[in-house]
């Protein structure tokens, strides 16, 4: 699952117009990597969110800068795995 969520993190920001060529699972999202601002940010979570039926939060649009992409792909999973959870209840 968590790769099938890299290619559509990455397959999205190449949509976006960033050059994904050189990214590696260790490439972060924001200044130190990508350098994604708060509205590209905002949108490739409003595509994941869409995609995946999962939500982000406002608040965690700072801490998802920091992450790499092999982190934030682990998370949008652990999200998914949640709500799955949540929902069989």
């Amino acid at each position: 699952m968590q790769e099938q969520i890299r290619s559509f993190v990455l397959t999205t920001l190449a949509a976006m117009n960033y050059d994904v060529s050189d990214v590696t699972s260790e490439t972060d999202l924001g200044p130190a990597g990508l350098d994604l601002e708060s509205l590209a940010l905002a949108d490739l979570a409003v595509q994941v969110e869409e995609e995946f039926g999962i939500r982000f939060e406002l608040d965690d649009m700072e801490s998802t800068a920091l992450m790499t992409i092999d982190e934030f792909s682990a998370e949008v999973a652990a999200r998914i795995a949640k709500s799955a959870v949540g929902t069989a209840r």
